[in-house]
């Protein structure tokens, strides 16, 4: 007898505890890859404004946050916590976008459990290289700002893709290679393992978001670059930080002309 896709997902979802979590999002992929679990659901869609985490970390003001500069073993700890904490939000992001958005294809499904188990991956090693450092996920405060993005576009699939993959997670594809460079200069060579491996991957990600972002354009007969302009007016007051990682980004599904139009807005 098939599981109920849905069901496991809200569970998944509602989980607070991060090992069961990160377990839970890598069964999911695994099942829906294998083909024993069903779509067929009648489960009613929670609002879910606090999805499952953990009491730690405190979320506060991003304002109230510390510096997170890698030259001190304080700060290189804090800069690998807020990445945690982001790959965390991450696995539940990509829970959301299954869970929520009932009316998209079966491949849209495969997707995002695929980034799903990938973030729950990228949250263990992180979570390790922290308990190796003598800290721990939740050691540092942290702030809810990937969260509440998700639960302004909760309404509309295109808005989501557009605004967490789009804005979001390819922010990362922006500041990630610098940080990188400044772990490689002080010699942490597993931190520059794990960010390698994860932002090679990420890519994956945004490609993903920019796939279906320009699917549902096309399908609502939609010019991509005009809507995306229009949301990133809505929800960030056409605030969109640069300079942008042009590479990366075209890797990631970005076309030249939006890059250029969106350098032009800064």
């Amino acid at each position: 007898m098939l599981s109920d896709l849905y069901e496991e997902v809200e569970h998944a979802l509602l989980e607070r505890d991060p090992q069961r979590k990160v377990k839970a999002a890598i069964v999911l992929f695994q099942s829906w890859r294998d083909g024993s679990l069903s779509r067929d659901s009648e489960i009613a869609i929670l609002s879910m404004e606090v999805p499952g985490r953990p009491e730690l970390p405190r979320l506060v003001d991003p304002r109230k946050l510390s510096r997170r500069t890698p030259s001190t073993e304080v700060g290189r700890i804090s800069l690998l916590h807020a990445i945690a904490h982001i790959e965390f939000n991450a696995i539940n992001i990509a829970l959301d976008a299954v869970y929520r958005f009932r009316q998209m294809p079966d491949q849209f499904v495969f997707d995002w459990l695929l980034v799903a188990s990938e973030e729950a991956r990228h949250f263990s090693l992180l979570n390790q290289y922290l308990i190796d450092s003598g800290s721990f996920y939740g050691a540092v405060d942290a702030h809810n700002g990937l969260w509440e993005m998700v639960c302004k576009t909760r309404e509309d699939v295109l808005h989501r893709m557009a605004m967490v993959p789009r804005v979001m997670e390819a922010r990362g594809l922006d500041v990630t290679p610098a940080m990188i460079q400044r772990l490689s200069n002080i010699g942490d060579h597993k931190a520059v393992e794990i960010l390698q491996l994860i932002y090679g991957e990420e890519v994956g990600h945004v490609r993903i978001g920019n796939y279906w972002f320009q699917y549902l354009c096309k399908r609502r007969q939609l010019d991509a670059i005009d809507t995306f302009h229009d949301l990133i007016e809505h929800y960030l007051k056409g605030n969109l930080r640069g300079p942008f990682n042009w590479p990366a980004r075209l890797e990631a599904g970005f076309e030249a002309a939006e890059l250029e139009a969106l350098e032009r807005g800064n």
